[in-house]
């Protein structure tokens, strides 16, 4: 270990090399593909609280669906539709995570009151939203689903100026098969 360079944070990610014998895989090319910065984030699942991070998904895509707030019209819309079809978004290998800027007691409510099957994280510093691009004034964030690799790279985004729209289930599927491909 280089004696002038400090020691790795325990919450940062191990590198991946995508260098292949051309150059670097094309996921590393242009700035859309890049990886988001490490962060870590509490959450809850089946009504067990825990800290959740981009570095444990390593090896599997994820989807990250941010969402302005618990138990209203079009969040609870969306999640719904998420915890619905999340059977077929597993089958491709995909896990999800819904996050949003409440704190966990109102997750846990929220999720118990519609049948929530996914991890829910609070953002309450809105630090991922933040690293992510997606906070606004006003509203706090913008309704967003990010798709990322396996690798950890941005696969495919969807970012609502207004936040009344999401991309249902099935559409979410499609881009993971695709990414299989």
């Amino acid at each position: 270990m280089n004696p002038r360079r400090p020691p790795p944070s325990p919450d940062a990610c191990p590198r991946v090399q995508n260098r292949g014998p051309h150059g670097p895989h094309p996921e590393d090319r242009g700035h859309r593909r890049r990886l988001p910065p490490p962060w870590r984030a509490p959450g809850r699942r089946n009504f067990h609280r825990r800290d959740y991070t981009l570095c444990e998904q390593r090896g599997k895509p994820l989807i990250l669906a941010f969402y302005p707030g618990d138990d209203t019209p079009v969040c609870t819309a969306q999640l719904c539709s998420y915890s619905d079809g999340l059977a077929q978004l597993q089958a491709t290998g995909a896990a999800v995570w819904g996050i949003s800027p409440q704190g966990l007691d109102s997750h846990e409510q929220f999720a118990r009151g519609r049948g929530l099957r996914m991890p829910l994280l609070s953002d309450q510093g809105r630090v991922v939203s933040k690293s992510f691009g997606i906070t606004a004034p006003l509203i706090g964030l913008r309704r967003a689903v990010f798709i990322l690799t396996a690798t950890g790279r941005l696969h495919w985004k969807h970012v609502t100026a207004v936040g009344a729209t999401y991309p249902p289930a099935a559409t979410l599927t499609a881009r993971l098969a695709a990414l299989a491909a």
